[in-house]
């Protein structure tokens, strides 16, 4: 860090000058940059003593980085909320545990650009003058993230050793009181109720923790290189730089792209080669995220200030449109009988609320005694209506409040279907599945499409946004 505040240019490296930055240099096809790619794609980290704790939160605060995990929150707020507390040396976590099913981007980066996410923990763990590093990684890229630390350890090249530890394979498992509860030897890596003891002031081994998703580390090891200014030269004032996005839509299956901040549906759409009228209703943020009628927001920049107006999130990086051959109620119903299943199961919501709002949906969309197009059929969207209402805000975890505001929103969104299923009864496809509970949601076998690929770059969003 330069004495007039600003970082230090890595010798040699040109910084990305596009929208695609995360995601440069990884191709179509191809596996995990080894050290040599990574250091000669973006140089080493500038040196720790030129770099300084204070001076690289007052260049975080600048770039505007947000975490990339779901809530949006600024980085630089959480990691000084770290910082100030007083209760031991901190800890700081990787967070890479994705157990959202429609998401693939985090996976992404563990597997193909791991040395750009750990340069981020470092990074954290300097400013933080933390004492422990944890990878939190799902047991798939367990082995592989402990190659790439045992390479990077016989280069020397880190201040502290990071350990790795596997996340458990469920859906509330990345959130931040769960990953501290599953550090500190607590079985299921379930949440934590927070209101009164954040993990920020009292996480694992009781000390202060930051718990980090990986893209938001990533962004963060670019912004040490080439400094907020950069950071900053694409995406909006409000949400600078760039995001990952899981994309299932058309025909081609699940892909991660790299927007800038201010990209519409539309220019996503047009980039992947997906018709507008092909995805006439989608669901953002992920699972607990909200569905929205496609056309309603083709045009409004994919940010929080412009979609939390309209009832709808970015959420987790997620845009998924069902088939449309397939009963898009019958999708809700597949995905709220999953999130009842990965419930926390530790207070009323989740053991009572979720069960109810689930065979209600799945009733909705299959048919079935009192179902659509049986005699109650008509009351069980109010029903359905009141079970949301019962169960949102009323958990000790966020998880109900997701559940709820997917099938709240999937009523909306569909409401043509749901007069359809109550009129006349389910669409041939939910149909044929009538009477059996839909299978739990997988998660998808995503690909990059970045680099040098041209419909990588979203037309008409690469250039800065004031």
């Amino acid at each position: 860090m330069s004495p007039a505040g600003t970082v230090d240019r890595v010798a040699g490296v040109a910084p990305p000058s596009g929208a695609v930055r995360l995601l440069a240099g990884l191709g179509q096809r191809g596996g995990p940059l080894t050290l040599a790619d990574h250091q000669a794609r973006w140089g080493v980290l500038p040196d720790p003593a030129r770099r300084g704790r204070s001076a690289f939160l007052d260049e975080l605060h600048r770039s505007g980085l947000r975490g990339h995990g779901g809530a949006w929150f600024p980085a630089a707020v959480k990691w000084e909320a770290v910082a100030a507390r007083r209760l031991g040396r901190p800890v700081v976590v990787a967070n890479g545990s994705e157990g959202e099913p429609a998401s693939g981007k985090d996976r992404l980066l563990v597997r193909r650009a791991p040395h750009l996410v750990i340069d981020g923990l470092m990074v954290a763990a300097e400013t933080l003058g933390a004492s422990r590093a944890v990878l939190y990684v799902p047991a798939s890229e367990a082995r592989h993230v402990s190659e790439v630390l045992r390479e990077r350890r016989r280069a020397g090249i880190d201040p502290l050793d990071a350990e790795v530890v596997v996340s458990p394979e469920r859906f509330v498992a990345g959130e931040e009181s769960a990953v501290t509860a599953h550090l500190d030897g607590g079985p299921g890596a379930l949440p934590r109720f927070t209101a009164v003891t954040p993990v920020y002031r009292k996480g694992v081994d009781g000390r202060p923790t930051l718990v980090q998703n990986v893209e938001t580390l990533a962004h963060a090891a670019l912004i040490a290189r080439f400094g907020a200014a950069w950071f900053r030269s694409v995406g909006t004032e409000e949400s600078p730089g760039t995001a990952l996005l899981t994309v299932t839509a058309g025909t081609a299956g699940p892909r991660v792209i790299e927007v800038p901040f201010g990209a519409t549906l539309r220019s996503v759409w047009s980039a992947l080669g997906v018709s507008p009228g092909d995805a006439p209703a989608v669901l953002l943020g992920g699972y607990g995220g909200t569905w929205t009628p496609g056309a309603r927001i083709l045009d409004v920049p994919l940010v929080e200030e412009h979609l939390r107006p309209l009832g709808a999130t970015f959420g987790a990086g997620v845009v998924l449109a069902p088939p449309p051959t397939s009963c898009p109620l019958a999708e809700v119903a597949a995905i709220a009988a999953y999130l009842e299943r990965e419930g926390a199961g530790q207070c009323g919501p989740c053991v009572y609320g979720l069960p109810a709002l689930a065979d209600a949906t799945a009733s909705l969309a299959f048919g079935g005694p009192g179902g659509a197009g049986g005699p109650a059929g008509g009351g069980l969207p109010a029903r359905i209506f009141e079970l949301c209402d019962s169960v949102d805000g009323r958990g000790a975890c966020h998880h109900p409040d997701g559940a709820a505001r997917m099938v709240r929103s999937a009523l909306l969104a569909f409401g043509d279907h749901v007069d359809q299923h109550l009129r006349i009864g389910p669409c041939p496809p939910a149909a044929a599945r009538a009477g059996r509970r839909p299978p739990a949601p997988r998660p998808p076998a995503v690909r990059v499409q970045a680099g040098g690929t041209p419909r990588a770059r979203v037309p008409g969003v690469g250039g800065a946004r004031r």
